[in-house]
């Protein structure tokens, strides 16, 4: 058994996921665990039916639309099942009656997870893989051979595996373009105009796991089926405002101060962006400057702003940086079992200063190892 005393004061998340909260959302999630102010109660004991969270529904949905500067003619919807169950029911409301194919990017881990679901309800092709590169790059616009007629074009805008992201929408503008956005959704702005359906679980930079959001144009389900199963039925959870069976009410309750907090805190997705971008730049630079001692794996023209993926010189090093991180307080490093090496992720409550904190260990880690070898 840990003793509390043997745990860091400073433990700082990098996790891939659950990724970190606001400070400010932690105090007041704190406070809803014993009381929400405004009902007297638990906010693990409210009611999914209630007048309280109807209006933490509306105003979650608000908040997005905002952050996103979409209009009302998108939806806002949060679901359960994470980014897995959008695998299946894109293809399910989108493939019906369809003869040509869905296009997919394949640009790493959680894409080919999309594509093998999507395959199950119908015709996909690849447009473009990175597996012979080991998912160290994207492809660019002019590699991509797109279909007008394709259903919808499908790609994923930051790999959290690989640390790979693309810096603008992809694909035609007179395809439906689906995006899983997971691991980047509010991190900058994102043309959401452009894009017919975005999904994202909350995990990374929304709140904790359990609900996942759901934007979709409403003139893209004007032709879906009427034979799914209700569930997986989005008119039924636009209908219900995401009340169609019982949700996730904290989850959806911390979504909401997170909105607020990039609303009122920090001034919208273009501040996060900046703020995103100079940690990424900080973490970057010492990597690039530290003589092949810490080895990247994305592309440079590529490497995602979320995840900062890299190696050490053997796995037995990597055991040894893993081991006195934690030590040192930082959580979270290790790299998905797929690929293994180091993943420092960044997500939105990353703060600037935990960042120079783990650069400062880096650069000492990195030092120790010069001294003793």
């Amino acid at each position: 058994m840990i003793e509390p005393s043997m745990i860091p004061a400073n433990r700082l998340n990098f996790s891939g996921g659950p990724g970190a909260l606001p400070e400010s959302v932690l105090q007041q999630i704190q406070q809803a665990i014993a009381v929400v102010p405004e009902t007297g109660l638990s906010i693990l004991g409210i009611s999914h039916r209630s007048d309280w969270f109807a209006a933490v529904v509306r105003e979650a949905e608000d908040n997005i639309r905002s952050l996103l500067g979409l209009g009302a003619d998108y939806h806002v919807l949060f679901l359960q099942g994470g980014a897995t169950q959008q695998f299946a029911m894109v293809p399910l409301t989108l493939l019906h009656n369809r003869s040509e194919p869905a296009e997919y990017i394949h640009s790493g881990y959680w894409s080919g997870k999309a594509i093998a679901e999507a395959s199950r309800s119908g015709a996909i092709k690849v447009v473009w893989s990175g597996a012979a590169d080991h998912f160290s790059r994207l492809p660019q616009a002019d590699e991509l051979d797109l279909s007008p007629a394709a259903p919808y074009f499908h790609y994923i805008s930051n790999e959290t595996v690989e640390g790979l992201q693309f810096r603008q929408p992809m694909g035609l503008d007179a395809v439906p373009r689906v995006c899983d956005m997971s691991s980047d959704f509010l991190s900058r702005p994102s043309e959401a105009e452009r894009f017919s359906l975005i999904y994202a679980h909350a995990q990374k930079n929304l709140g904790p796991a359990g609900v996942t959001v759901v934007v979709v144009r409403d003139s893209l389900l004007q032709n879906s089926p009427t034979h799914l199963p209700a569930f997986l039925d989005y008119h039924s959870h636009i209908k219900a405002h995401s009340n169609y069976n019982t949700p996730p009410v904290f989850a959806i309750y911390v979504v909401l101060l997170v909105t607020r907090w990039l609303l009122r805190d920090i001034g919208g997705v273009g501040n996060m962006a900046r703020i995103n971008q100079a940690k990424a730049a900080l973490l970057y630079g010492l990597l690039d400057q530290s003589e092949g001692f810490y080895r990247g794996h994305a592309d440079p023209a590529d490497r995602s702003l979320m995840n900062v993926a890299f190696n050490l010189a053997s796995p037995e090093m990597e055991k040894r940086f893993l081991a006195d991180a934690l030590a040192a307080g930082f959580h979270g490093l290790a790299g998905h079992r797929s690929l293994g090496g180091i993943r420092a992720s960044l997500y939105n409550a990353v703060t600037l200063s935990a960042v120079e904190e783990l650069a400062q260990f880096m650069t000492d880690f990195r030092k120790q190892h010069i001294a003793n070898n």
